[in-house]
């Protein structure tokens, strides 16, 4: 009876597995047909339905205003699937493009919406900086610890050597070379010999 409900278990983690597989892969592969929806929008300053009035304020024309939300949104989606299907320890910097188009699109609905047209687009960079320095903070920590764990180097190890910025070569690797070089079974061939060799 155990046996019965593990495989029955099994069975229905895989189906649900092939199940949201299938889904990613047919959003992904549809992804061109999804951009292309703005064309069913009206060209025109409004547009209305039966639910609701949308007025371009800033763009004056509502299928340009669709064609610049389903050019974010479109890779706004495709990087979130990246972002939860990604197996490598990297994955968080996955989260930088994503805050990128995310913040596009508030600013597009923003300037669109309140016709104020702010410089928030040109200087973005400006305004993301710390959340990419908190990300790329937050990937090198991981690839820290990862390399620790893979290599079994203990971090507190790194303290005590002493490591120049500039050089391969730290300074107590040079300092051993310098010694060996100084010993007096230390063998340099005259130039005559290595010529000879050559």
């Amino acid at each position: 009876m155990n046996q019965l409900s593990r495989n029955k278990q099994w069975k229905d983690q895989r189906s649900k597995y092939l199940l949201t597989g299938s889904i990613l892969g047919l959003v992904i592969a549809f992804s061109p047909y999804i951009f292309y929806l703005y064309e069913i929008f009206p060209s025109g300053p409004v547009w209305e339905n039966s639910f609701f009035t949308y007025e371009s304020k800033y763009y004056e024309d509502v299928l340009t205003v669709a064609w610049t939300y389903l050019g974010k949104i479109v890779p706004l989606i495709l990087l979130f699937i990246w972002f939860f299907t990604c197996k490598h320890w990297w994955y968080h910097t996955i989260l930088i493009p994503i805050s990128m188009y995310s913040f596009q699109l508030v600013t597009i609905f923003y300037e669109d919406v309140y016709l104020e047209v702010n410089l928030m687009d040109t200087n973005q960079l400006i305004y993301l900086a710390p959340f990419f320095i908190i990300i790329l903070s937050l990937v090198y920590l991981i690839r820290i610890k990862i390399f620790d764990r893979i290599y079994g180097i203990d971090l507190s190890e790194i303290d005590e050597t002493d490591v120049s910025v500039f050089s391969p070569i730290s300074e107590s690797d040079r300092r051993e070379v310098k010694s060996f070089q100084e010993e007096e079974e230390y063998w340099e061939p005259t130039q005559e010999e290595y010529y000879t060799r050559l």
